[in-house]
């Protein structure tokens, strides 16, 4: 009896399992019945909200349902990675960021894990940035700048979207090289940076260059490096930060999409595959290239190793710099 017993038993939990995949594999054909939120974890306008667009218009045209954007600005992104974080595992909830995911949890204790708390769906593209100046900064070089900031220490200012953001960590690397002072002024994503610069509420900062490259060909900023292994071929008279003193300096953005841990792997294959599509098509190839945004399209377990290699990376050097 305890044999016919426990025979019975294993008999319940192979079928439920099969019954449990089954509904998984339903699932995931059917996907997605209603429509899907995508988080972003910064203002509208930035790269990470530009990306998100782009691929939320090319899901609703493929599979016939609406993919909403959400911007949840603030805190680097946490906001948003927190909210996806609690979300319930079923693929109507995805969240789009950046690295600054990898980066925030080296300042403070978040309320997610950037590797337990999500299922990696894809990395769409990086993209490099460029150090800008207001028009009314007198500078044409970093040497001109590093002079003036010497000069004046203290009262020049330089936005990022956030603490834990590229833009921060560039800008802190850059003054910790040369040896200056500079305020930092801290906004909620890259769309309320690019404003605050375009303003002259700031006088400098590291923007994205696919959001700032026509303020720079329209004289509203002006461009004196980028930071990028070699130069951009849309600005190629723009310096590398390599070139101009700071030898193996790179920090570009990466953007990705990720759902909460345990939702459906055929889920996460078919977003993995649909975003992927939109992203290498033409259409998407001339919206990367227009943007400048260099596509990293790859399966989600590249996009998990990415994730774990930045968060080595960045703690790394935030434990340098926050002394």
């Amino acid at each position: 009896m305890k044999f016919l017993s426990g025979l019975i038993g294993s008999a319940t939990v192979l079928l439920a399992s099969i019954f449990i995949s089954a509904i998984c594999a339903n699932a995931g054909a059917a996907y997605p019945e209603r429509p899907v939120r995508m988080i972003v974890g910064f203002s509208a306008g930035g790269g990470a909200d530009i990306l998100a667009r782009l691929a939320a218009k090319g899901l609703a045209d493929r599979l016939k349902q609406n993919f909403v954007v959400d911007n949840r600005a603030g805190a680097d992104g946490s906001i948003a990675a927190t909210a996806v974080a609690r979300a319930d595992a079923d693929g109507y909830t995805l969240l789009v960021t950046t690295s600054a995911l990898t980066i925030t949890p080296a300042f403070q204790q978040q309320a997610f894990n950037p590797v337990s708390s999500f299922e990696p769906i894809i990395v769409m593209g990086s993209s490099p940035s460029l150090l800008l100046v207001h028009p009314t900064v007198p500078v044409y070089s970093v040497q001109e700048l590093v002079a003036l900031a010497k000069s004046k220490p203290g009262q020049l200012t330089y936005g990022s979207s956030g603490t834990g953001t590229i833009p921060y960590l560039a800008m802190e690397l850059f003054k910790d090289h040369f040896g200056i002072d500079m305020v930092h002024v801290p906004y909620k994503g890259g769309g309320d940076q690019l404003t605050s610069l375009l303003a002259g509420d700031v006088q400098l900062t590291f923007l994205a260059i696919g959001t700032t490259l026509p303020f720079v060909k329209a004289g509203k900023m002006r461009a004196l490096a980028v930071n990028s292994p070699r130069r951009w071929s849309q600005v190629p008279d723009v310096p590398t930060i390599a070139e101009v003193g700071m030898a193996g300096f790179e920090a570009s953005t990466w953007y990705g999409v990720l759902a909460p841990s345990k939702t459906a792997r055929e889920v996460i294959t078919r977003l993995n595959s649909e975003i992927g599509s939109i992203i290498r098509s033409r259409e998407g190839q001339e919206a990367m290239d227009r943007q400048g945004f260099a596509t990293l399209v790859g399966t989600p377990e590249q996009f998990g190793e990415l994730i774990k290699a930045d968060l080595q990376r960045w703690s790394g050097l935030v434990k340098k710099l926050v002394k």
